[in-house]
């Protein structure tokens, strides 16, 4: 009966280990010169969409260098997230558009 009971809990544990985590998109919009919502919480692992509404083009860059996105007028663009931290991000074209990614673990 103990092997059993081993086995058991060997094969619950290595299922709990495979068991892949549900990663999720967070939609910013960068409209009118703006990036809304300015602050957003993530989780590694995540899909960053950032989507432009404008006429020309934006960026999303990373002031600690995790990202530079180019993102095209009228176009989506998109990066996972891979660390945790607090990110201040801006457009490299129009440095008045700022925002914050807080990335949980």
């Amino acid at each position: 009966m103990p092997r059993r009971f081993r086995l058991l809990i060997a094969a619950v544990a290595f299922g709990a280990m495979t068991v892949p985590a549900h990663a999720a998109t967070v939609t910013i919009v960068m409209e009118n010169l703006v990036i809304s919502p300015a602050e957003v919480s993530a989780k590694v692992g995540d899909t960053v969409a950032w989507v432009n509404k404008d006429v020309v083009a934006h960026t999303a860059t990373a002031r600690n260098g995790d990202f530079d996105v180019m993102i095209q007028p009228k176009q989506t663009a998109s990066t996972v997230l891979k660390k945790a931290g607090n990110v201040d991000y801006y457009c490299r074209f129009h440095p008045n558009m700022k925002a914050t990614l807080k990335i949980a673990p």
